[in-house]
């Protein structure tokens, strides 16, 4: 029999609550970074809007209803990235409802995630960085501080997420690396290379001063990099800083600073550094993921089965 208008009601009303519980796992529980709950909120609102004009019983809903849902994401022209990104916040729902006793039904394990069509990263040389680097005017504060961010980002491989997040006291000159704080406040130690260090320490000792002083309240800040008005440089700061010296430097302007990430890996595995220790330094959860990133070449593939083989010769 089906349900009528007010049991409907409620159990949408139940869902809505499930999912502003779930959010909050998220954050307090699982500690995922504010953006990536922040994006798990606005997909999840946007499947109980969509729940609640369709008129579907989330807490009873059948795979064949998911698949319409995903249907109608694909006809208002969402890219495929984005189709998987609103399933995979419904499976964790659903998957954590099933656990905390809300639902005895899981339909959307088994829905399949759309396939993504495979593409090789952007990458620079290191002829590109050096370009990159060479645009900084490092006898300005600014340009100073952009060089140490960007000789930063080049060295540690770094989401600029990351950056933006440091503290100075983060940087360890002498022992010459740095702490990063990932995905879910994952923390890693990166080592910096020499020159690094010392373009961090210059732009410590004779721009963060001047820019900190800045501020309107006088007060003191623990970021690592800040603005011409004394307070921590965002991502999305950073990530302007990082885009107009690239179209001073000539290179593609649709270069971003995720570029210089795949750019280290790369140069990293060129280097001789194996796999398990790339993704170490890159944060990553899963092998798989730093294999993609690095967009490893089938020839150097073959060269490390070659060598590893005891009959590879």
């Amino acid at each position: 029999m089906a349900p009528d208008g007010e049991t409907r009601e409620n159990d949408q009303q139940l869902f809505r609550d499930a999912v502003a519980r779930f959010v909050t796992y998220l954050s307090a529980v699982r500690n995922l970074s504010m953006n990536t709950v922040r994006a798990y909120a606005t997909d999840l609102d946007a499947f109980c809007d969509w729940v609640e004009r369709e008129g579907v019983q989330p807490l009873e809903i059948s795979h064949r209803q998911l698949r319409r849902y995903l249907s109608e994401l694909s006809r208002a022209h969402y890219s495929t990235k984005t189709i998987n990104r609103h399933l995979s916040a419904i499976r964790s729902l659903y998957r954590w409802m099933l656990h905390e006793g809300l639902t005895d039904k899981d339909s959307a394990a088994a829905v399949v995630s759309p396939k993504i069509a495979k593409t090789l990263p952007k990458t620079m040389s290191d002829e590109d960085a050096s370009a990159l680097l060479d645009t900084c005017d490092v006898n300005d504060v600014v340009g100073l501080r952009d060089r140490a961010f960007l000789e930063l980002l080049y060295a540690s491989g770094a989401r600029i997420s990351e950056i933006s997040q440091l503290d100075v006291r983060d940087i360890d000159l002498s022992s010459k690396q740095v702490r990063l704080f990932g995905k879910g406040s994952k923390e890693r130690i990166v080592p910096l290379y020499e020159s690094c260090i010392q373009w961090i320490e210059r732009y410590k000792k004779d721009a963060r001063p001047q820019l900190v002083a800045h501020r309107k309240d006088g007060a003191q800040t623990s970021a690592l990099f800040v603005s011409t008005r004394g307070n921590r440089m965002s991502a999305s700061a950073l990530r302007t800083c990082f885009e107009r010296h690239a179209v001073l430097s000539g290179l593609d302007e649709a270069l971003t600073p995720h570029a210089m990430r795949h750019t280290y890996a790369t140069e990293l595995l060129a280097g001789g550094a194996d796999l398990r220790s790339v993704q170490e330094l890159l944060g990553h959860a899963s092998l798989s993921t730093t294999q993609i990133y690095t967009h490893l070449s089938i020839d150097r593939l073959r060269d490390a089965a070659r060598q590893a083989h005891p009959r590879g010769e």
